[in-house]
């Protein structure tokens, strides 16, 4: 059964040469300060954490603007976090099957991590077509076509830009504790 879904790859672009230059223990602390952050505007913005990925992630969100809003914020946020390292994020949306319960396969996911290689440089890339509805304060800048492997055809996509403008969520943290009012 296929089901709607929002992916979005991250990679700390240049960890393995930051690793080479400054040693484990610098590089072992940056990637746990990306991790707390990412793991905190996850939980902001309703995204779940899918697995970890050496010096990346994979995310998926229920709803796309949640997902864009996720990544708009963690590369914000990131800016400060990771200095000087950037991240390089691939978003797409569409239909997907969840395999042995723990692995999420069709074309959405595999399309956000060729999105999320070859974002180098570049911030964060969504393909054009994908896009359904944009965060306040987030605008799609087109990119062109890009050929990604394993991808027959060119892919058209946009560079994502701006700030989403944050609106507050009910988290689970957030949940009432008292207990229930007596009849």
């Amino acid at each position: 059964m296929r089901f709607p879904r929002t992916f979005i790859f991250v990679d700390l672009s240049g960890f393995t040469n930051y690793m080479e230059t400054n040693g484990d223990r610098l590089a072992t602390n940056l990637l746990a300060e990306f991790r707390a952050v990412a793991r905190a505007v996850a939980s902001e913005r309703g995204v779940r954490i899918d697995k970890y990925l050496g010096d990346g992630l994979m995310a998926v969100a229920v709803e796309q603007v949640d997902g864009i809003t996720f990544s708009m914020e963690l590369d914000r946020r990131a800016q400060t976090v990771c200095a000087p390292l950037k991240l390089r994020i691939g978003i797409a949306t569409g239909d997907t099957m969840l395999f042995e319960g723990d692995d999420y396969i069709g074309p959405a996911p595999n399309l956000a991590a060729r999105l999320c290689d070859e974002a180098v440089g570049i911030g964060v890339l969504i393909p054009t077509d994908h896009i359904n509805d944009l965060p306040e304060g987030v605008l799609a800048k087109p990119h062109g076509p890009i050929k990604l492997h394993g991808f027959a055809n060119p892919v058209e996509v946009s560079v994502l830009t701006g700030r989403p403008i944050l609106v507050e969520r009910l988290d689970t943290g957030e949940l009432s504790t008292s207990p229930p009012l007596a009849r």
